[in-house]
C-alpha cells in the first residue's frame, strides 16, 4: 500500500510539473507571438497554450487520484470523493476547452469535418 501511495504522489508532482512547464512554454509562446503579431495575438496564444497545459495537468491529477482511490482508499467514502473530484475536473476541463476553442467540443469537431449539423 505504501508503494501505491508513493506512485499516486509521483502523479501529483508530475501534474504540478506539467503546470510549471506549461507556464514556461506559455511565456515563451507569448513572447514570440508578441514580437511578431502584437499584444492581442500574444494574449490569445498565451491563453490557448496555458489552457492546454492545464487540461494536460488535470488528466495527470485524475490519474493520481484514481490510483490512490483504487489501491489505497477503496472505501465507499473514497470512491465517492473520487467521483466528485472527477466530476469537478470534468467540468473544469470542459470549460477550459470551450475557453480555448470558443465553441463546445462537439461543435468544434463537427466544423472540422465540415458538418454543421453536429
Amino acid at each position: 500500500m505504501k508503494a501505491m501511495e508513493d506512485i499516486a504522489r509521483i502523479f501529483e508532482w508530475a501534474g504540478i510539473g506539467v503546470i510549471v512547464i506549461a507556464t514556461v512554454v506559455t511565456l515563451w509562446v507569448a513572447g514570440a507571438t508578441l514580437r511578431v503579431s502584437g499584444t492581442a495575438a500574444a494574449y490569445d496564444a498565451a491563453r490557448e497554450s496555458f489552457g492546454r497545459g492545464l487540461l494536460a495537468s488535470l488528466e495527470v491529477f485524475v490519474a493520481g487520484d484514481l490510483i490512490r482511490t483504487v489501491s489505497v482508499d477503496l472505501t465507499l467514502e473514497g470512491v465517492g470523493s473520487l467521483a466528485l473530484l472527477v466530476v469537478i475536473r470534468t467540468i473544469l476541463s470542459f470549460s477550459i476547452d470551450i475557453e480555448i476553442n470558443g465553441v463546445v467540443p462537439w461543435r468544434a469537431r463537427a466544423s472540422d469535418r465540415g458538418d454543421a449539423s453536429g
